[in-house]
């Protein structure tokens, strides 16, 4: 048995940053290495990296450091390669959110950690959250009968310093689009009460931005288990995020998670199946200083995963089920109207 998880962490920025505090802090993992091109990055970080090995070059840190799990935490466009260079190297793999911007590379992202018999794991975090805990079992026990329609509305900002913050954000080939940063948190929970997507009939625009990806959209959906949805997100609310709520539509009830990051139950009417009255609802968003991300729980994916392979059970998302959240991003920009 493992009694300790050896971890690196390559990509240093905000949820890099998050990464390094939640594993020092898992009395069952052990940071032992980190990678960033810029030094500076660190910043703010340096009490977790005593007796850290730091690189700049990635490849070196998978030649020359012992780590049993890479988490990725870099640019989009770095996921797949990064994350196939690892498993080449025989180390599991923890990729943030989207594992990757193109179906075929998280094909092959799932094809390299099979031939090296290593795990593939992408962030999820909001699976972790009450709300969709609750709503989750609902769902499972049948409570709502038939399902007939969701709402989800992401709507959030994202001022122009966002932007300028990083090169790679807002660029078509480095991010890929909202869709792919904002809103895959809430297509993968879509995805998976409701099954694949089937059709999308979508709109986009960018009105508030200077940037080649959308900061607007709406798209109408039908996921394969017949329930029929709409789509709402924008980068564009005035000041400060405002919403991300998901309502669902059913023969025996009706729910609406919602709060600004999945946080909260705001409407709940079960057919004989009451909201627990003693749950305690503190999912907290992650902070970044000038804007304020999706949940924190960071941790409890991490317990979980570091609980996964020590029992070798299942628990975190995998690569088939984070490559699901790649292709309905891809259906929902295909079927595209953009001014």
């Amino acid at each position: 048995m493992i009694e300790k998880l050896k971890f690196a962490v390559v990509g240093c920025g905000h949820i890099g940053k998050r990464h390094i505090k939640v594993i020092t802090n898992n009395e069952n993992a052990e940071l032992i290495a980190v990678c960033d091109i810029e030094r500076n990055q660190l910043s703010g970080i340096e009490e977790f990296l005593k007796d850290i090995d730091y690189f700049q070059d990635y490849e070196e840190m998978l030649k020359n450091s012992e780590a049993d799990i890479i988490c990725i935490c870099t640019p989009h466009g770095l996921h797949a390669e990064m994350s196939i260079l690892a498993a080449d190297y025989k180390k599991h793999v923890l990729v943030e959110k989207p594992m990757s911007l193109d179906s075929k590379k998280g094909a092959l992202m799932i094809e390299a950690a099979k031939k090296n018999e290593v795990k593939l794991y992408v962030v999820k975090q909001n699976r972790y959250n009450t709300p969709i805990f609750l709503t989750n079992k609902a769902l499972n026990e049948g409570k709502l009968g038939k399902v007939f329609m969701v709402q989800c509305n992401v709507m959030w900002n994202r001022n122009d310093a966002y932007y300028e913050q990083s090169s790679w954000r807002g660029s078509l080939k480095t991010e890929g689009g909202a869709l792919y940063t904002q809103v895959s948190h809430f297509l993968d929970l879509l995805i998976w009460w409701f099954g694949d997507i089937e059709e999308a009939k979508t709109i986009l625009d960018t009105l508030n931005h200077q940037i080649e990806i959308e900061d607007c959209g709406v798209s109408a959906l039908k996921f394969n288990s017949g329930v029929i949805g709409s789509l709402n997100w924008t980068n564009c609310v005035y000041n400060s995020n405002y919403e991300g709520s998901i309502t669902i539509i059913a023969e025996k009830g009706t729910i609406k998670i919602g709060g600004r990051y999945l946080n909260e139950i705001e409407h709940w009417d079960v057919n004989s199946y009451p909201l627990p009255l003693d749950v305690e609802f503190e999912d907290k968003p992650n902070s970044y200083g000038s804007y304020q991300g999706s949940s924190s729980n960071h941790d409890v994916l991490m317990n979980d995963l570091v609980l996964q392979i020590i029992n070798d059970r299942k628990g975190v998302v995998e690569g088939e089920e984070g490559l699901k959240s790649i292709e309905a991003i891809e259906k929902i920009y295909k079927e595209t109207k953009m001014k």
